[in-house]
């Protein structure tokens, strides 16, 4: 399996493609503003071709490049479909919302600038925005040829926000490494083994959990989100975030204490 990361530049944001090996049709997940360059590079350099964008959720920072990825692809002939709008763009229902002004939507700004202005350009919606389907929640479902995913919803960093689980079949991978899980060991590195792991937007990052005070936030949410997750996600799973460094549930079960606290002060995840 291909799994790769590149970091959009604006607020680092990760966007991560997956394909079912080289020359394969490819998922890309969370192209935030400014990541088209750097995940149409790995879409090059794997022979892989654009299938489908995934949206963990709606925020301005994870989806602002969807348009702009699909048009770059499609001018150099690497998109799935020869139809340069026919690259289905998935999001969670509840942030569909977002898509139609996510500058506005998302309420970022930083020394007067609005989300807009960071960027350097302006919002292009995509032609196929779909909703996941509602299916893929309580199985598995290929988004891409090879790529099956199964969702957790996941609200109070947004209303939308969704944990995305697959198998992943992986040898020397350099995201397995940051995670702590495979040894710098020569010896071993060929060796491929199945992990599980978990696309997980700002829900959980290594030490620290997503923001609450954007619009649509929810601390109380949040709160039950994270005690659900404490209780329900495989310790063993490999968390790819929307920020910063990719971690392993059991190692925020020792090192992340708004886990801890959430486990204490959690209550139920409402619908």
């Amino acid at each position: 399996m291909i799994l790769e990361r590149t970091i959009a530049p604006v607020f680092a944001a990760n966007c991560y493609v997956l394909a079912a090996g080289p020359g394969e049709p490819a998922l890309v997940v969370d192209p935030g503003a400014g990541a088209a360059r750097g995940a149409l590079a790995l879409l090059r350099s794997h022979r892989l071709t654009l299938s489908a964008i995934l949206l963990t959720h709606g925020h301005a920072d994870h989806v602002w490049d969807s348009q702009a990825l699909i048009e770059a692809a499609h001018a150099e002939g690497l998109l799935t479909s020869d139809d340069a709008v026919d690259v289905p763009v998935y999001i969670p229902e509840r942030d569909r919302y977002r898509l139609e002004e996510p500058d506005i939507t998302t309420g970022i700004s930083a020394n007067g600038m609005t989300f807009t202005d960071m960027a350097g350009s302006e919002w292009k919606q995509p032609a196929d925005i779909r909703l996941f389907p509602g299916d893929g929640f309580s199985q598995a479902i290929e988004l891409a040829p090879g790529i099956a995913l199964r969702a957790v919803p996941a609200p109070g960093h947004s209303e939308g926000s969704t944990l995305f689980f697959f198998e992943a079949r992986l040898a020397d991978n350099a995201l397995l490494y940051e995670a702590e899980v495979i040894d710098d060991d020569p010896a071993v590195a060929d060796e491929e083994h199945s992990y599980l792991m978990a696309l997980d937007g700002d829900v959980i990052f290594k030490g620290s959990v997503g923001r609450t005070d954007l619009p649509g936030g929810d601390q109380v949410q949040m709160l039950a989100t994270l005690r659900f997750l404490a209780n329900a996600v495989d310790p063993a799973t490999i968390l790819l975030p929307g920020h910063g460094a990719v971690t392993t549930m059991e190692h925020e079960h020792h090192g992340n204490p708004y886990l801890a606290e959430a486990k204490i002060r959690g209550g139920d995840l409402k619908a």
